[in-house]
């Protein structure tokens, strides 16, 4: 069973099937099929059929007659541009990351844990742009990336053992941490020196480093950081530019004490006020 099934399954009825059609549908990418989504196998086809037509009366998916498919409609965009405004870390970071972005000249990545998956929130490409995954509103893997790491070498204990579960530990290159055990001997080392590094984890030839953003209380609200190739710099080069990273953080992190972000629980994915 896959984890939308697991969700489907866990009691959370209607409303939680609903949820899960919400993110095939997103997750494809483009207008999807009637025929595509039932393929997945998820759903039963009058199920599927039902809550599909519930969910587009109800203006949360867009069906197009002309080409049979469905596609997030307009009140999702709208209740999603307003969890961007209020649960984001974009909207105050952003000047912040413009100012790190011009004095580095480097890919700058804002991310958060999202029931422990990285999601990108913002991004700023570098001068010489570079083609990678990461882009906003993309989720990545946490184990094989900067950001995923950063935030995570700083959870506690009960958080980070509900994160690790949910890790799949594909092995993406030659460097990508493939065990438990391996990410959990980094993590230690990444909390001992307060940074973490991508040593082409999850793209060859793509390498960072990360700094978490923590609240006053020393809960992780986030992470930063900073990308670019092996080709164009190195780690060590990388690694000189944390002092400068630190204090973008510092400043997110204070208004984002101010704004009263709330803070994510990683263990569910839920969130609390600061």
């Amino acid at each position: 069973m896959n984890e939308l099934q697991s969700a489907a399954a866990s009691g959370d009825g209607t409303v939680g099937k609903a949820l899960d059609i919400l993110d095939m549908v997103a997750g494809h990418g483009r207008p999807v099929r009637f025929s595509e989504l039932l393929a997945e196998g998820r759903f039963p086809k009058a199920t599927l059929y039902r809550l599909l037509q519930t969910l587009t009366n109800q203006g949360m998916l867009a069906f197009d007659p002309e080409r049979q498919s469905y596609a997030p409609g307009m009140r999702l965009v709208r209740l999603a541009h307003s969890a961007w405004r209020q649960s984001s870390l974009a909207p105050v970071a952003r000047p912040h990351l413009d100012a790190l972005a011009a004095e580095v000249g480097e890919t700058i990545h804002l991310a958060q844990l999202d029931t422990g998956q990285v999601l990108y929130v913002d991004k700023r490409n570098a001068r010489q742009p570079v083609e990678m995954f990461s882009q906003a509103g993309k989720v990545g893997p946490a184990y094989c990336t900067g950001v995923g790491k950063a935030m995570m070498a700083f959870l506690d204990a009960a958080e980070l053992e509900g994160v690790v579960q949910r890790q799949s530990f594909h092995r993406f290159t030659e460097h990508t941490l493939a065990s438990p055990e391996a990410l959990k001997a980094e993590l230690a080392a990444i909390r001992a020196r307060g940074y973490a590094f991508d040593r082409e984890e999850h793209e060859p030839g793509i390498i960072c480093v990360a700094l978490p953003i923590l609240s006053r209380g020393d809960r992780v609200i986030g992470a930063l950081s900073v990308t670019s190739t092996k080709e164009r710099t190195t780690l060590a080069a990388l690694e000189a530019l944390v002092p400068k990273i630190r204090e973008t953080a510092a400043r997110i992190a204070a208004e984002a004490e101010s704004w009263r972000f709330p803070e994510q629980d990683n263990r569910g994915g839920r969130s609390c006020l600061a």
